[in-house]
């Protein structure tokens, strides 16, 4: 069978670890002798064995291995981390040949495990489905090789292209999009590491920023709030799941769950914001904050993904949505309302 083929199944094992391995990617491995895989695996949770320690696990008859081509997304590791080097697992069952999807940008290994193997005497072959493997991992990928976390700008407009109407009957949110949709969002927030939203969606909404309509973990809450203004009786201040809020007022908490982090409110807070989350090894952001909020991230053009739906609802006047140059990847109806998948050109 092509390479592809096994390539593609090291793939479809990955994805089942989508959400559950930051910081590190993830990664499928499969063992194929005389054609037949004997063994297959994924990196399952941060901490715990990498794929191919999975793999080689599976395999019955070890003597097998000697005879064995293993496939793996992602470069694997050199260096003694959590786990020992999958590059010395490898070496240690004498397996001849390991076919790579793409290398691993991370500065401890980058290339440094392909190094070793074929040093080793190893045949390797890098770069089957190349652009498949980076896409799986982009999270990663934008996270070392750009310093900062992947953001994906998320909201939902009217029909005429407003957030939000004029006036509004309650204090509660005017949901522009159907109960399918919003779940499908919750969803989205359990393969994010954060979530991020301004003082006025606060203010306004006072919404919980979780995941309770779908099984996963909650993503770690940013707030911007420059002023203090959020009362601590709001829901993002209940310590339910971290929380980082951004502000200018000398604020002081010792909570490891509602942590204040001053920063300067300018041109550069988009940077600085990036910066500070970088520093905290958070790979991505998925920011669903107002207009203002998401209107400051796409200006200064620190946005990778956008996630748009339309509603059927017309509001006439209101909060415009934010106008956006992107590449358009995907149009699907959910459920009657239309979601756009837009990337950064």
């Amino acid at each position: 069978m092509k390479p592809e083929i096994y390539m593609q199944r090291c793939l479809q094992l990955a994805k089942n670890g989508f959400g559950k391995t930051y910081p590190n990617p993830m990664v499928g491995c499969v063992i194929v002798s005389n054609n037949q895989i004997i063994g297959e695996g994924w990196h399952q949770k941060a901490g715990e064995a990498h794929a191919e320690v999975h793999a080689i696990n599976a395999v019955k008859d070890r003597s097998q291995l000697k005879k064995a081509t293993l496939y793996v997304s992602l470069e694997p590791c050199s260096h003694h981390g959590k786990t020992p080097p999958c590059s010395d697992l490898i070496l240690k069952y004498s397996i001849p040949k390991v076919v790579i999807g793409t290398v691993d940008p991370h500065s401890k290994v980058a290339g440094k495990g392909i190094e070793k193997l074929q040093k080793a005497g190893v045949s390797v072959d890098v770069g089957v489905l190349e652009k498949e493997c980076r896409e799986l991992n982009k999270r990663f990928f934008t996270f070392h090789q750009k310093k900062r976390p992947y953001i994906i700008l998320k909201w939902a407009e009217s029909a005429d292209g407003f957030l939000s109407p004029t006036h509004k009957e309650t204090c509660q949110p005017v949901w522009i999009t159907n109960s399918y949709s919003r779940q499908l969002v919750h969803k989205w927030r359990t393969e994010e590491q954060a979530i991020l939203a301004g003082t006025t969606t606060v203010l306004v909404d006072n919404p919980s920023l979780d995941a309770r309509d779908w099984k996963g973990t909650n993503p770690v809450r940013i707030i911007l709030d420059r002023f203090g203004k959020i009362p601590s009786d709001f829901t993002v201040k209940n310590k339910a799941q971290k929380t980082i809020i951004f502000t200018e007022q000398e604020i002081f908490s010792k909570d490891e769950n509602c942590i204040y982090e001053n920063i300067i409110f300018d041109s550069q807070l988009i940077e600085r914001i990036c910066a500070f989350l970088y520093s905290l090894e958070i790979q991505s952001v998925l920011v669903e904050g107002g207009a203002k909020t998401l209107t400051s991230f796409i200006e200064a053009g620190l946005w990778d993904e956008a996630r748009v739906f339309k509603g059927a609802m017309m509001f006439k006047e209101g909060t415009k949505a934010p106008s956006i140059n992107g590449i358009l990847e995907l149009i699907k109806n959910s459920n009657n309302d239309e979601l756009l998948i837009l990337t950064k050109p």
